[in-house]
């Protein structure tokens, strides 16, 4: 019996929405943003654009872990300080103690990881307000100012729990983290091949408490935003699976 006047493929009410309702919930979110950045650091600060940072949990190891094993070996022996194997990457993810430091990351619309850091905090209690900072970014996203935003998130997120000195250890020839520390204020100094940057810290303030709180808030939606966008389009390409496989059917029925 045929089915006259109705669709072969019929949509699931529990169907997510099109792409269109979350750009326009994005973009009303992104003004708000622009507007904020305005108000705190002037136009200079809105016309760079917002990046997006997020902070991991465990339940990431396995982007982090991705992220990390794409790094050319050059870039494993610029922020490690040794050329890391695989196998040396696989045992310092699994080593990340989310419970005591902060790992930040920056994921594309793909939800893939192209670039985080991590905000290690001492654990002598004599150097209890000190924290080392390592970032290491995707090759194909250099040139977007990825670890300058990171290093001033974590600066800011650090000096919000009380840190007062951010410490950063790196190889003299990793041009572009020095070139960060010291535009950033740090104090460098350098001993052979390696370098040693030292950043104090102001007191938190209520503005720097709610810039912190306004950014992770901001990069959880954007992250909600692209998983909700991702399921739209698995969802979307198994419908086309569908419609093909009713298309090859019903020319296959029609053979004589």
């Amino acid at each position: 019996m045929q089915n006259k006047g109705k669709p072969l493929i019929q949509m699931n009410s529990q169907a997510p929405a099109r792409p269109g309702f979350w750009r326009r919930l994005w973009l009303r979110w992104v003004g708000t943003v622009q507007a904020w950045q305005t108000a705190t650091s002037g136009a200079e600060g809105a016309k760079s654009g917002w990046i997006p940072i997020r902070s991991l949990s465990p339940r990431h190891k396995p982007r982090i872990l991705a992220h990390l094993l794409t790094l050319k070996p050059e870039d494993r022996y610029l922020r490690f300080g040794y050329p890391a194997t695989d196998e040396q990457i696989g045992r310092y993810v699994t080593g990340l103690r989310f419970d005591r430091d902060e790992i930040f990351g920056v994921f594309n619309r793909r939800l893939a990881l192209v670039a985080m850091a991590h905000l290690a905090y001492s654990v002598d209690p004599q150097w209890a307000t000190c924290a080392e900072f390592g970032v290491s970014v995707s090759s194909h996203q250099r040139g977007k100012g990825l670890g300058v935003r990171l290093f001033n998130h974590a600066a800011m997120h650090a000096r919000n729990q009380g840190v007062s000195m951010l410490f950063i250890h790196a190889l003299s020839e990793n041009v572009a983290m020095l070139k960060i520390a010291r535009h950033a204020g740090a104090k460098v100094q350098r001993d052979g091949s390696e370098s040693e940057a030292y950043l104090s810290l102001p007191e938190a303030t209520l503005d720097s408490q709610f810039s912190g709180l306004m950014q992770e808030q901001m990069a959880e939606l954007d992250y909600q935003l692209k998983n909700q966008a991702q399921q739209f389009r698995a969802w979307m390409a198994t419908v086309q699976e569908i419609r093909q496989g009713v298309r090859d059917a019903r020319h296959t029925s029609q053979r004589p």
